[in-house]
Parts: C-alpha cells; sequence; structure tokens
C-alpha cells in the first residue's frame, strides 16, 4: 500500500492526525517524518569486511566503527566472540560484519579463507575486501575474489598499508583484481577512510533486501542456536521425525548451517540448525570463530531465534552472550530448555532460581521445557514459535497508544531531574517486526524510565517473543507554535 510506504506504519488519516498533534506540540513536520522513518527502516544492511590474515581487517573495522572493539593483533587469528558491530557514516547506519581472524587449519590457508569467507558474504549486503597493498594480490586473495564473483555481491575494494604517496603506485596494481577501482587506505592512520566508506554507502542498499519473512510465501525460518553440545542437532531429528543430522556426543560435530523443511501442525516451516557458539578453547578457536560466524549468518537470515539452553548445566556467560545476540538482531524469541528429563528435583529448584536471576533480559520470550532426547513437550515448541511470530508482528495503531502513553504520564510522571521534568509529548510505532517504537519528548528520557515505558507497553499489549526497540526524539528549544 502506498500509504504504508510514504509514512512507514501509518495510514493517511492516522498520518493526518498524528502531524497534526506533532505541530502542536512544537515539532517541525521534517523532524517528525525523518525520526518515524529512521526508527522504521528495521533491519540495518550488512557490510562483510573480508580478506586474508593480517591485511589489517580489525583495525579498519575499528575504523569504520569509530572505536577499538574490534581485537586487533600483529599476527593472525585474533579475532573471536563477537563479529558484527553498528557503524554509522554520513548520517546512515548499518552492520559490519569483522571476519578478521583464525586459526590456520588443517586444510591449509587458501581453505581456512574461503571457508571464513563465504558465512560472512551469506549474510551480507555488500562486501568490503580488504587486500595488503604492500604485498599485491596473492593467490589467496585470487581465491576470495572468486568466492566473491560467485555470490554476485556489490564489492568495495580496500587497497589497506598505503600510508603516503609512494604507496599509492602499489595500490594501483590491484586494479589487476577485477574488482574495480582499489581505495588506498592506512586503517592504523585512517588516510583514505573517507572516500572508502562513501563508496560503501553506494554499494549498500539504503534499506537490506528482507532475507527473512514469508513476503513471497515462502516458509518460515526458525534459527536453532545455542552453546556446543546443548541439543540442536537432537532437537531437529526429533522435529523431523529421522535422523536428519548426524548427532555425536563430540561438543562440535556440527560445521555447517543445515536447512531443513519440516511439516508441523499443517504448516511449514524452515529450521536452521547451526553450528554452536563455543568459548574459547586454544586449540578449537579457528573452529569457535567459524561456528560463531556461522550462527550470525542464520540469525540473520531467520525470523524467530529457538535458543537451547542445557539445564543439566548451569545457565552460563556463553548462554548469555547468544540471547544477547538473538536480542540485538531484533529476531523473535523462544527458550528451550533442553534435557529436563534429566533433572532430579534438586537441580529443578536451583534452575528455577537460576532462570529467574540469569534470564531477566527475555522474561518475555516463551518458555518450553523439552526433551530432543525422548521428544517430551515437543508438541508445545510450534505453539510458542507462533506466538512469538504474533508478537513480532503486533501494530498498535497511534490513537491507541497515545492514549495509553497519557495514563502512563499521568500515573508515572518523569522524575524531576535539573529542575525540569521531561514528558512524553505523543509518540507511535514506526515498524514491526520487531515492534520499533518513536517517542517525541519535551526532554531527555532516562534509561530506567524506558524501560519502564517498554515493561508497561509488555503488560498493556502483549508482545510475547520480541524484543521492542524505543527510541525518543526530543524537541527542540525554540518555543512553542501558536
Amino acid at each position: 500500500m502506498n500509504d504504508q510506504h510514504d509514512h512507514g506504519a501509518l495510514g493517511d488519516a492516522e498520518y493526518a492526525e498524528f502531524m497534526e498533534l506533532a505541530s502542536e506540540e512544537g515539532f517541525d513536520a521534517e523532524e517528525v517524518e525523518g525520526a518515524i522513518e529512521e526508527a522504521g527502516h528495521g533491519p540495518l544492511p550488512v557490510l562483510a569486511v573480508v580478506g586474508r590474515p593480517n591485511v589489517g581487517k580489525s583495525t579498519l573495522v575499528n575504523r569504520i566503527i569509530g572505536r577499538r572493539e574490534a581485537v586487533v593483533e600483529d599476527k593472525p587469528g585474533v579475532t573471536r566472540d563477537r563479529v558484527t558491530y553498528e557503524a554509522e557514516w554520513a548520517g546512515r547506519r548499518f552492520k559490519v560484519v569483522d571476519t578478521g581472524g583464525w586459526e590456520q587449519d588443517v586444510l591449509g590457508i587458501d581453505a581456512a579463507v574461503a571457508a571464513q569467507a563465504e558465512f560472512a558474504i551469506e549474510a551480507a549486503d555488500a562486501c568490503l575486501f580488504v587486500v595488503d597493498a604492500t604485498v599485491g594480490a596473492t593467490d589467496t586473495d585470487e581465491a576470495v575474489v572468486r568466492l566473491l564473483r560467485r555470490a554476485g555481491k556489490p564489492v568495495v575494494l580496500a587497497a589497506n598499508k598505503v600510508d603516503g604517496q609512494s604507496g599509492e603506485a602499489d595500490a594501483s596494481m590491484l586494479w589487476s583484481l577485477g574488482l574495480g577501482e582499489p581505495f588506498p587506505v592506512s586503517s592504523l592512520h585512517g588516510r583514505g577512510t573517507g572516500d572508502l566508506l562513501d563508496e560503501v554507502l553506494r554499494k549498500l542498499p539504503e534499506a537490506p533486501e528482507q532475507r527473512f519473512g514469508n513476503a513471497v510465501g515462502g516458509p518460515r525460518r526458525i534459527a536453532l542456536i545455542g552453546r556446543p553440545n546443548v541439543g540442536k542437532s537432537s532437537l531437529l531429528n526429533k522435529v523431523a521425525g529421522e535422523d536428519r543430522v548426524v548427532v555425536n556426543a563430540l561438543a562440535g560435530t556440527t560445521r555447517d548451517p543445515v536447512d531443513e523443511l519440516i511439516e508441523l501442525g499443517g504448516v511449514t516451516w524452515k529450521f536452521v540448525d547451526t553450528a554452536g557458539i563455543r568459548k574459547k578453547v586454544h586449540l578449537q578457536e579457528g573452529a569457535d570463530y567459524y561456528a560463531s560466524l556461522r550462527t550470525a549468518a542464520a540469525i540473520e537470515k531467520a525470523e524467530v531465534a529457538v535458543i537451547l539452553i542445557d539445564t543439566t548445566d548451569n545457565i552460563s556467560v556463553q548462554d548469555q552472550r547468544i540471547i544477547t545476540t538473538a536480542v540485538e538482531s531484533g529476531r523473535a524469541i523462544v527458550i528451550a530448555y533442553n534435557k529436563w528429563d534429566e533433572l532430579d528435583e534438586e537441580r529443578r529448584y536451583y534452575l528455577e532460581r537460576e532462570i529467574e536471576t540469569e534470564m531477566q533480559q527475555v522474561a518475555w520470550a516463551p518458555r518450553v521445557n523439552v526433551s530432543a532426547k525422548t521428544g517430551r513437550h515437543m508438541e508445545k515448541l510450534v505453539p510458542a514459535i507462533e506466538t512469538a511470530l504474533a508478537g513480532w508482528e503486533t501494530r498498535i495503531p497511534t490513537g491507541r497508544l497515545n492514549a495509553f502513553l497519557g495514563e502512563i504520564v499521568a500515573a508515572h510522571p518523569h522524575p524531576i531531574r535539573g529542575g525540569k521534568q521531561p514528558r512524553i509529548l505523543f509518540g507511535t510505532q514506526a515498524g514491526t517486526k520487531p515492534p520499533r517504537f518513536v517517542l517525541f519528548a519535551s526532554g531527555f528520557l532516562e534509561a530506567g524510565y524506558r524501560r519502564f515505558i517498554e515493561r508497561r507497553l509488555r503488560e498493556e499489549f502483549g508482545f510475547e517473543g520480541t524484543p521492542i526497540h524505543i527510541s525518543v526524539r526530543v524537541r527542540e528549544k525554540r518555543g512553542r507554535k501558536k
């Protein structure tokens, strides 16, 4: 519908009424439209940074995101755990997937680079290919070029380690790769990164391709995620009713995501089984890094993340990190507590206490207690997924939302800070999948008050199984319009 396209989630009549309200409260129409558009965009476009080891990818990622967050060390194989960051350039936001490090495995460096790049490229809307200009194009670089060509994604070529005029000639030699103009940069000193990022924005879509969703009538996509040996493959086999995935007691058996079309309750679903995210284990670092990259790629393509927790073990920092990854990605979430049949009364008591304290950030997610081995309560999985999807797609009409906000402001005003009391003036839901709200206020709203608003939104409207994004736009000091 055109009205939805033009005004985000608002229809024509609702939009006109909303803009009148904004004008009365002293907000400029352009400012309001910009806030709605920004909040309503949904998932950000994804840029994958690829290239062979030690060409300066993580240093460049730190330049792009504007802070030292990706691990940098002068040897290949140091990037771990976190692979996705948010960046902004020239007023546009996008995600950066850092494929900055891995161990050289027994198959040799070419195989490692190829595997690495494939996972990253799969989740990306565009790729930034980093080459060491002082070394020139190597056989490994050529292998990555072949991968990029096969994937058909837009590519920007960064000729790194060009610290001055003398390096420009080295950079120009990289035209030979056939990827277009090499952009000479120094990730260490920042030289040339502005021009590079301008080109990146030209290649990235304004809004990413919808890799999830069933807009074209495809099955809903479910990513099974969790740390190694938590029972993801066993769960997939039990749901499918046959052994489709190799199950081994040795942790970390699954290496590639496996997509399975499975019919449950008369509906076809697409299940994506992912390699478990592992903590740092010295000899397994390369494989672990791939696993986290694969999981990130699977979540990017999914609508629902079913997070498996091993109930026979304590809820760990790893579990928390996996949950955070899924929440930050904005997917619908279901928590499946696996191996429930193996619990004795004492462990069950302590587990419930752990869930109360350690799982607060996803207290809103549907919970199922299952056994992938015996099939216990597997019939509860699909209703939980459907509940989470319904919450993920929920939309609140602007009139109803503002009546609700008015009640909250009257009953629970924001605390007075510095002699002033900021007030929520009005708001709208700018998008769904997940629900995204923009609130217009007379002053800065503290994080605690925003959390209170989110809690009340959930109490009033449900939103079970979905993260909620709330952004606040503060009225500029320019006097109210008469």
